[in-house]
C-alpha cells in the first residue's frame, strides 16, 4: 500500500476517492469485525510505562485476567525487550476477544522487531485505515520507514502523531514523534546538498529538546542529543565529547538500544580510536546482527574491521 493512500486518512482535509472507499471498507469486513475491541489504549500505555523496571507480581496458575491488565502486561514485556512474551500475550487477547485493535498492533510490533518488515507494515497500514486515532501504529510504521531510508514517509507518520494533540496520545508515542521527526530530517540534511541541510538541519535541536521536555530521562532523547552532537557540523553545534557522553548515557540507561553502540563506535573512529570503534561496532553486531544501521556502518568499514 502506497503511503499516498494513507495520507487521504491522515489529512483530513483531503476527500476520500472512491477507490480509498473501496479498500477502506474491504479492511472493514475483512480484517477487523464491525465491532472492533477497543481498549483506553492512551491510559493502558502510561500506566504500562509507570511499570518499567517493577518486578509484576506473579499471577497463580489459571488465574484469569482481564484484556486491559492482559495489555499492560504485554507492553511491559515490549519495553523490557521480551517480544517472545509479549506475542503470546497479545495472542493470548486475541483468543479472548479476536477484534482488540491494540493486541493486533502488538503483533505487528513483535514482527517488526524481528525484521519481518512486509507483514509489520501491511498490519500498521490495516489499523491506520481502520483506526485513524490510534498513534502507536504511525510511530511502529515510521520506524519501518525510517530503517528503511524512506524519510520523508517518516516524517509525514510521526507530524501526524504531533498533529493529534499531547492531550490525544500517550507520553512515550508523543516523546518518539518528535524522535523520528529529528532523525529522519537529520538524515535528509546530512544526506543532502546545502539546501538539505538548510531546510532539514535547522530545525532537528530543537525537536530533540521538545521530547526531553517531555521526558528528560528517556533513552531516546539521550540517543537523539548523542547522535545531533556526532553528525553535525562544529559551526552547527557539533561536538564529539558530547556525543561520546551521551551516548554512553543511553546505554548505561538502555542497553538493547543497538544503534547507541554504533553511534558510539563512529564517535570513536572520529577520534582515531579504531580499537575502540571495532570493539563497539562488533558489539552491536552480536547483539543484533540484522541491525540496519550496524550494518550499514560495517560495510562502509570493511577493511578496518577485517584488519586484525
Amino acid at each position: 500500500m502506497k503511503l499516498s493512500k494513507l495520507g487521504q486518512i491522515i489529512d483530513k482535509r483531503t476527500g476520500a476517492s472512491p477507490v480509498l472507499t473501496i479498500i477502506f471498507c474491504f479492511f472493514m469486513i475483512t480484517f477487523f469485525s464491525a465491532q472492533a475491541f477497543a481498549l483506553d489504549w492512551v491510559s493502558l500505555h502510561e500506566q504500562a510505562d509507570s511499570l518499567i523496571g517493577i518486578e509484576l507480581p506473579k499471577t497463580s496458575a489459571g488465574e484469569s485476567k482481564t484484556v486491559d491488565a492482559l495489555y499492560v502486561l504485554g507492553l511491559v514485556y515490549l519495553s523490557e525487550y521480551k517480544d517472545d512474551a509479549a506475542q503470546t500475550i497479545f495472542l493470548e487477547i486475541l483468543a479472548k476477544a479476536p477484534d482488540t485493535i491494540e493486541a493486533k498492533w502488538g503483533l505487528g510490533e513483535v514482527a517488526r522487531r524481528k525484521y519481518n518488515l512486509t507483514p509489520a507494515s501491511q498490519t500498521f497500514e490495516q489499523l491506520i485505515l481502520q483506526f485513524p486515532d490510534f498513534s502507536p501504529s504511525y510511530i511502529s510504521l515510521a520506524y519501518i520507514k525510517f530503517n528503511l531510508k524512506e524519510y520523508k514517509q517518516a516524517i509525514i507518520l510521526a507530524k501526524h502523531v504531533i498533529a493529534q494533540g499531547q492531550e490525544n496520545v500517550d507520553t512515550s508515542n508523543y516523546v518518539r514523534a518528535y524522535l523520528i521527526l529529528a532523525g529522519a530530517n537529520g538524515m535528509l540534511a546530512q544526506n543532502g546538498g546545502p539546501l538539505a541541510k538548510v531546510v532539514h538541519g535547522l530545525g532537528v535541536f530543537s525537536l530533540i529538546k521538545k521530547a526531553e521536555k517531555l521526558q528528560p530521562e528517556c533513552p531516546g532523547v539521550y540517543f537523539g542529543l548523542g547522535t545531533f552532537y556526532l553528525m553535525a557540523p562544529g559551526f552547527a553545534g557539533g561536538d564529539i565529547e558530547k556525543a561520546n557522553l551521551y551516548l554512553e548515557k543511553t546505554i548505561s540507561l538502555d542497553p538493547h538500544l543497538i544503534d547507541a553502540y554504533v553511534r558510539l563506535a563512529q564517535v570513536y573512529k572520529q577520534k582515531k580510536d579504531i580499537v575502540k570503534f571495532k570493539e563497539y561496532l562488533s558489539l552491536a553486531l552480536s547483539k543484533d546482527p540484522k541491525n540496519f544501521l550496524a550494518n550499514e556502518v560495517r560495510l562502509e568499514n570493511i577493511k578496518i574491521m577485517d584488519e586484525n
